[in-house]
């Protein structure tokens, strides 16, 4: 109608002649025409809506942002999240990649800011999902038959606490499924090992042995040796024959890649060495974006080799670089080894140990904090965690040094407030593992009392002093979901809540093992939450976390993982 009006409008026109009137009219049916259409297109000035890589839309999108925004839609283009929003936001882009979501629930992927992943040798047993000696005696006895007399046994894994005979594995359990081979086999945490007889007596141990620095060497009650050994490793470890990175290089890369499938996206790899980080960089560069970004922690080897080395925290790419130094200040709780301020439950005197003197903790800390580098500290029991609070606080007063980001690494008994508060003043941050509290209740149920033990690996407490707390794994287990579920619920194997006033919201739980994992390797402008410019590191998950019980926590899994807008990871 608008049309034949502007044409008769035209053709009445007296100062017009008949060819310009037709023409004026055809000009303006165009520019209605024009006009109908970019407004159809949503105003681009070209008419063609912007092109990206990929669209997730129909989801429960929990950006975990500062305002804790809950969308629908994602726009993915070039590796990076290009728009967050609602449903109206799919008619603004054409996307070469529409995934419907099906109404689950779509995450920032998790940074596992403390954990463990290395290649394992033929040798090597998994003994995570043993539940009985008589299995592992099995799983040894297969192994020795596979490799032959003479090779040695190595194992990770088992832990006392889900066994059905409900004790340790011995050395005369060793020697029984193995006679004929040296078997080292470390309990889950890596803090203590069962030897079988061949393998001490390779190592010249004995029960007159005693008992090195920072270890304990258990016997029975007859004085001999019952093949267990607390701290330090190297005592065995090192008559064991090195792998070579050939050796365990596929190995490595497919507990890499296993980590998708767990939905972490980013981790922290907490114990390496500058000698071995060439290797990261081959593997990161004939796998370019198809394993999780990592961070490596290195030892430091003294002010001279770390300057040869060339390079600092927070060095590399947007996939590979390098970490804090790692100190190793005292032991575990699975020795148990961690230097406490009491005795342990049950013992008039011991407390564990520091892993070195006060002055070569002084000195480390002094030299790489001078260097600029990161601090990523193992400290467990509170006396431990006091000393190297102490240490910290005193290089940062003598060489000031804004944003540092210095950390610990642990922190399972909880120190003094004057400790927390100087933590918070001095901006030293940690990285917890609520996971903890739930694997390893049988041991803190055995060593520790009263607050230490309705305290252990506390969360809320240290939060509200000011401290920046993340969660990570470290591997017992690597699943999210357990690390997640004790953060909630602080319960333990059993079903015993410690310490309630430590628990914290699903909602922080996820910040803490994404934005607040990122903020540790000073990438929190990068990834950990759902916004545009970020990198597109996702997780749908089969639940919604955030509405289902807390107690079913352990059985959400994990549906997609996408990494830098690359759908990674499909569940079956």
């Amino acid at each position: 109608m608008r049309m034949r009006k502007l044409c008769r409008q035209n053709q009445e026109c007296p100062h017009l002649r008949y060819n310009d009137r037709i023409a004026t009219c055809m000009r303006g049916t165009y520019l209605l025409l024009l006009v109908s259409l970019l407004a159809a297109c949503g105003g681009s000035g070209t008419g063609e809506t912007p092109r990206v890589d990929t669209v997730l839309f129909n989801g429960k999108v929990v950006t975990l942002d500062e305002a804790s925004t809950i969308a629908s839609v994602v726009v993915i283009d070039k590796g990076r999240i290009q728009a967050v929003g609602g449903d109206d936001l799919r008619s603004r882009y054409s996307a070469t990649n529409s995934t419907d979501l099906q109404g689950r629930m779509v995450m920032p992927g998790f940074v596992d800011s403390h954990t463990h992943i290395r290649g394992q040798p033929k040798r090597y047993i998994a003994l995570n999902d043993t539940r009985s000696i008589r299995e592992l005696k099995q799983l040894v006895r297969d192994k020795s038959a596979e490799l032959g007399p003479g090779e040695w046994i190595t194992g990770y894994g088992w832990s006392e606490d889900v066994m059905e005979e409900s004790r340790r594995p011995l050395r005369g359990d060793l020697d029984e499924a193995a006679p004929h081979n040296p078997v080292y086999l470390q309990r889950a945490g890596g803090h203590s090992a069962v030897v079988n007889s061949l393998g001490l007596e390779i190592a010249g141990i004995d029960k007159a042995t005693a008992d090195p620095d920072g270890g304990v060497i258990e016997r029975d009650e007859t004085g001999e040796l019952n093949g267990l050994i607390r701290e330090p490793r190297q005592l065995v470890s090192q008559f064991i024959p090195e792998a070579s990175d050939e050796d365990v290089r596929d190995s490595l890369v497919g507990m890499l890649k296993a980590q998708l499938s767990l939905g972490i996206t980013s981790l922290v790899q907490a114990e390496d060495t500058i000698g071995h980080y060439p290797e990261w960089e081959r593997i990161y560069a004939s796998h370019s974006g198809d394993l999780p970004r990592a961070a490596v922690q290195v030892a430091w080897e003294g002010s001279d080799v770390m300057a040869q080395f060339g390079r600092k925290s927070g060095d590399g790419d947007e996939f590979l670089k390098v970490g804090a130094v790692k100190i190793f200040v005292d032991g575990g709780f699975t020795g148990p080894a961690a230097f406490t301020k009491e005795p342990y439950r049950g013992e008039s005197e011991y407390r564990g140990m520091l892993n070195m003197s006060i002055e070569a903790l002084r000195r480390i800390i002094r030299e790489a904090h001078s260097a600029g580098w990161q601090l990523g500290i193992h400290a467990i029991g509170d006396a431990a965690i006091e000393l190297t609070v102490d240490e910290l606080v005193d290089a940062l007063q003598a060489l000031p040094r804004p944003d540092h980001r210095h950390y610990l690494n642990h922190f399972t008994v909880m120190p003094s407030a004057d400790t927390m508060d100087a933590m918070a003043a001095s901006g030293i941050a940690i990285t917890q593992q609520p996971n903890f509290t739930y694997t390893l209740e049988g041991r803190y149920v055995e060593y520790l009392d009263g607050d230490r033990l309705q305290h252990n690996n506390p969360l809320r407490t240290p939060m509200q002093h000011g401290i920046h707390v993340a969660i990570s794994s470290d591997i017992l287990p690597i699943g999210p979901m357990t690390g997640i579920y004790a953060a909630v619920t602080r319960k333990g194997m059993s079903g015993k809540v410690f310490g309630a006033d430590e628990k914290l919201t699903v909602n922080e739980a996820l910040r803490a093992y994404t934005s607040l994992g990122a903020w540790l390797t000073n990438e929190e402008d990068r990834k950990g939450t759902i916004e545009t410019g970020k990198f597109a590191d996702l997780v749908v998950l089969d639940q919604d976390i955030l509405n289902v019980d807390p107690d079913h926590i352990m059985n959400i899994n994990v549906v997609q993982t996408w990494l830098g807008g690359k759908l990674v990871y499909q569940r079956e």
